[in-house]
């Protein structure tokens, strides 16, 4: 069963830069049309923050435009969030997915997340 595995969050101040990592075990993240991290705040639905897909193709929420980051080490078959300049309203439970697609919110395979919080 695949099972993706977040780390890197936790609390943090608003500017703050943190950096979430997802490891994925019996999956191949350079293989794969599309992995990306969304996240979900109280009350409010999941959503897409970052994607990355093959050929270096990458897709960003517009709250997030020029402050994140998603890229790859495929030697360490790990994706990351690079997250710069957070704000308050970045708060969330932030989710790895293996298996999505660009343009629906479909994905195969969830991690559990990891929670980040931003205090100002």
């Amino acid at each position: 069963q695949v099972q993706p595995a977040e780390s890197g969050g936790g609390p943090v101040q608003a500017g703050g830069s943190p950096r979430l990592s997802c490891v994925v075990p019996g999956y191949t993240i350079s293989s794969s049309y599309c992995v990306g991290w969304f996240r979900q705040a109280p009350g409010k639905e999941r959503e897409g923050v970052a994607k990355f897909g093959k050929d270096d193709r990458t897709s960003y929420a517009d709250s997030v435009k020029g402050r994140f980051t998603i890229s790859t080490d495929n030697t360490k078959n790990t994706l990351y969030l690079q997250m710069n300049s957070l704000k308050p309203e970045d708060t969330a439970m932030y989710y790895c997915a293996a298996d999505c697609r660009f343009t629906t919110n479909y994905v195969k395979y969830w991690g559990q997340g990891t929670l980040v919080t931003v205090s100002s």
